[in-house]
């Protein structure tokens, strides 16, 4: 009876331990995958324009900085871009201000699941990285080609494709290996991006419904 009783509690035993070792190998796996989904993928790297921790690239070195940040899914981005785009850039060729683009993500749930944001937020670093004087014409080429919201988006080659219209070749291959598809959501996430389009003037964020923050904005571009 001694050596039953033994027995029965080594059994016991045995299967905590291999419940526990399951338990910590389930919980290893969520924070695997809690990891990859909130991580912001590959470093770009940067350049006299691109800055790879901010995500800002930029033209002019007026005294004032103006940083825009875009989604390229969204409709008033591009209308936004339509309005104020060329006004933006003379502001920033007459060296009045430093214009700021920030390419980034908060938009793919309307894109039927094919991450339409994330993939080309990432095509657009990708020639920020390679051809960054080519990046203002790569951005005016998605809004002039802008999916409807809630359609499935461009594939992955249209957005290669676009690349080589402007003369990014050299942003094609990293356009499609997708390899900065996370940088968008991870930098909307680091500058508390909510809504797009969003304007920051010298750090101070703006509420381009206010006609106060609108009039400031207007008068430094004008």
């Amino acid at each position: 009876m001694a050596a039953a009783k033994s027995n029965t509690n080594w059994f016991a035993i045995g299967v905590s331990i291999a419940v526990v070792v399951v338990l910590v190998a389930i919980g290893g796996l969520v924070v695997f995958l809690n990891n990859q989904a909130t991580s912001p993928g590959a470093t770009p790297k940067a350049n006299d324009t691109f800055n790879s921790e901010t995500g800002a690239i930029t033209f002019g070195d007026g005294e004032d900085t103006v940083a825009v940040f875009v989604d390229f899914q969204c409709p008033i981005c591009n209308s936004f871009e339509q309005q104020f785009g060329a006004q933006l850039e003379a502001a920033a060729a007459d060296g009045r201000i430093t214009l700021e683009y920030h390419p980034i993500a908060i938009l793919d749930r309307f894109s039927q699941g094919t991450e339409y944001s994330s993939r080309s937020a990432g095509a657009a670093v990708c020639v920020a990285e390679s051809n960054p004087d080519l990046y203002l014409d790569y951005a005016k080429v998605l809004f002039e080609n802008q999916p409807e919201e809630n359609s499935s988006g461009l594939t992955t080659d249209q957005l290669a494709d676009f690349a080589t219209q402007v003369g990014a070749d050299d942003a094609v291959s990293c356009i499609t290996d997708e390899t900065y598809r996370k940088f968008g959501v991870a930098q909307a996430k680091q500058h508390e991006i909510g809504g797009t389009p969003t304007i920051d003037i010298n750090g101070e964020r703006l509420n381009l419904q206010d006609q106060a923050d609108m009039k400031k904005f207007t008068d430094l571009i004008s």
